[in-house]
């Protein structure tokens, strides 16, 4: 049975991804029975969740799966990677004894941990596929707790990021037949003091077993203090592993002169592979295997058994070391940065297509614009306003070549957020007043000269109503305008709709409103092909970021969520956290986006996006045969 997690489902059944559940943890409880086989499939996005756990394990030869749509091939719409986010939502890394991806806990490891025990075994025979988890203590680390018990588990094609620990296991014993196994991952622990590694095994057999416990192919382990580290105080456990073609790095290479402090803690590291205590309880195979870093073994305490640490080597295995420190028999010893390895600690990037062909500045200090075609010239409506508050004459609209940045008029003291729409020869003008620290009704503002203006109220808000940005264009009956709101009975913000037969007298639409469950703002509204399509912005909580988004409908009542989405997000330094304010016009068989980059508080910026073919395309194009998500 395959369920299905997206942001953009209406959370309802997880059968498809229409219906999707909208976290990770509801998909992993959904699943129906103890037969195995089932796949939970996960939308690329970042999913703020921690401590996830299973209600079903696996069974021998019928897995269960979590899996991310990395390449879109499941359906999705989408490509990139599936973040796990297990950090704090509004205060970023999340270090906390024990605060993870993967739910472990043994009450009394503090004075804070009173809850019953929990093990990460709920996790037996699972498969985690293209997950890319991270922000907190592990990734992808499977901890038995005092359950110790046979434990399976594959990972491939994952990134997972710790601050102790990048991915591994503990406290749990293996399968002869079923090694716990990573393939292709790129793990990688963050701090360099006391337990730590990319990647810690732990297995705990009374005696060296007869083959190995752990299995590692492709993988590549990075971390200061520790690459791969085994046994630990107080355990008297062996664990065998084995690494396949693995590049283990270590970024750290100390002086071997310092003095002072345990190793991590003052002195060099103690090695690229590690083993806490006893090194004769940890035994390693190396196949075609790179290691760079300050030395290639070590123990923790009594740095003399680093020595008993068991491996053997195969094929072409190769370490670059600290001048100083001694080469294990069995490696070729490179004189020469490994360029080709370091470059490798990055994770493959996900690949998104762009349907622009070019992203660049227009106007630093400017947000809302609306582009229009005035007597054959590209012109933008610029909406002048200070970030917050200040007096009736800050605010205007003014009308500016796009070409030459010449004004051709500036109007509508007291009025911004505006929006503009040319017919027969007229520009009209909506925009909202600010007066008493808010946003008060939508005024038109027409003229068929730029020099002569008049003026009326179209909408009025309602009690307690804020009117905000708007955006108006020709429909299949007349005129339609979008208009966002802060009505009391919904969330902030939502849109509105009204229509027209002449640009003047506005009614507004008994349709719902668009977002009445959610944060959605900026609309940009717009007829094509017997379709409305709206571009707005969503904050999805308690990710603060902001993306603009696409959806459409026939009627205004029913839209649809592309698949794709989202349209635009922030991308660089320069963009902050806030891909908003969207506005979008043809020009020579060209599609031109505008939309509004900032932080959402002290600053913004215009940009504009090009898409290179005509409007409908670009609309049609974000939504592919058979593929809508549909969601009021």
């Amino acid at each position: 049975m395959d369920l299905y997690v997206s942001k953009l489902g209406d959370n309802s059944t997880g059968a498809d991804w229409r219906t999707a559940f909208h976290t990770i943890q509801q998909g992993l409880l959904a699943v129906p029975d103890a037969r195995g086989g089932h796949r939970v499939i996960v939308r690329p996005d970042t999913y703020l969740e921690a401590n996830l756990y299973t209600a079903r394990q696996g069974v021998k030869g019928a897995y269960n799966e979590l899996v991310g749509d990395f390449d879109g091939r499941l359906g999705s719409g989408t490509t990139g990677w599936v973040v796990i986010d297990s950090g704090d939502p509004a205060r970023g890394f999340k270090s906390y004894d024990w605060w993870s991806t993967i739910r472990a806990y043994s009450q009394g490891w503090s004075k804070e941990h009173t809850g019953e025990t929990f093990s990460s075994t709920c996790w037996d025979r699972w498969a985690l596929r293209r997950l890319y988890a991270t922000g907190s203590d592990a990734g992808l680390f499977f901890d038995g707790t005092v359950q110790v018990q046979p434990f399976s588990v594959l990972v491939e094609d994952c990134v997972s990021i710790g601050r102790a620990f990048g991915g591994g296991v503990a406290s749990v014993l293996s399968r002869a037949d079923e090694p716990i196994t990573f393939r292709r991952c790129h793990l990688w622990a963050l701090d360099y003091i006391g337990d730590t590694a990319a990647a810690y095994l732990r297995v705990e057999n009374t005696s060296m077993p007869a083959q190995p416990d752990v299995i590692l192919e492709d993988c590549v382990m990075t971390a200061p203090q520790a690459c791969l580290k085994s046994t630990n105080y107080g355990f008297f456990s062996y664990t065998w592993t084995r690494l396949t073609r693995c590049r283990l790095i270590q970024i750290n290479f100390s002086q071997p002169e310092m003095t002072g402090g345990a190793p991590g803690q003052g002195q060099p590291p103690a090695g690229i592979v590690t083993s806490v205590q006893r090194g004769d309880r940890m035994k390693v195979s190396f196949e075609d295997c790179l290691l760079m870093g300050y030395r290639m073994f070590g123990v923790m305490v009594e740095t003399e058994t680093a020595r008993d640490i068991q491996f053997e080597v195969k094929g072409n295995c190769q370490a670059y070391l600290q001048f100083k420190q001694e080469l294990p028999p069995g490696f070729h010893r490179l004189g020469h940065w490994p360029v080709d390895a370091f470059q490798q600690m990055l994770p493959p990037a996900p690949v998104r297509p762009s349907l622009f062909h070019r992203r660049e500045l227009v106007k630093r200090d400017l947000m809302e614009v609306s582009p229009v075609l005035w007597q054959g010239r590209l012109c933008r409506l610029e909406c002048d306003r200070p970030a917050s508050g200040g007096k009736p004459e800050d605010y205007h609209l003014r009308l500016v070549e796009e070409e030459t940045g010449a004004e051709l008029a500036c109007f509508g003291e007291g009025h911004s957020l505006g929006s503009a729409i040319v017919h027969d020869g007229v520009l009209h003008v909506f925009a909202s007043r600010f007066a008493g620290n808010g946003w008060n009704d939508v005024t038109l503002f027409r003229s068929a000269d730029l020099r002569r203006w008049d003026s009326r109220v179209v909408i009025r808000q309602q009690a307690d109503e804020q009117l905000f940005n708007t955006s108006v264009c020709q429909g299949a009956t007349g005129f339609v305008m979008a208009y966002e709101s802060n009505d009391p009975a919904y969330p902030p913000f939502t849109i509105k709709f009204a229509t027209s037969p002449d640009l003047e007298n506005w009614t507004p639409s008994p349709v719902p409103v668009f977002g009445a469950d959610r944060y959605t703002a900026c609309p940009c509204l717009r007829h094509v092909n017997g379709w409305y399509y709206l571009m707005y912005l969503e904050q999805r909580v308690p990710e603060h970021y902001f993306h603009t988004f696409l959806a459409r409908s026939k009627d205004l009542r029913d839209w649809e969520l592309s698949p794709a989405n989202p349209v635009l997000s922030p991308e660089g330094l320069d963009e902050g956290v806030n891909a908003s304010d969207p506005e979008i016009i043809e020009v020579g068989g060209q599609t031109r986006v505008y939309f509004a980059v900032s932080d959402q508080l002290t600053w913004a910026n215009l940009k504009c996006a090009v898409y290179p073919g005509p409007m409908r395309e670009f609309f049609e194009r974000w939504f592919p045969a058979g593929n809508a998500l549909g969601r009021p």
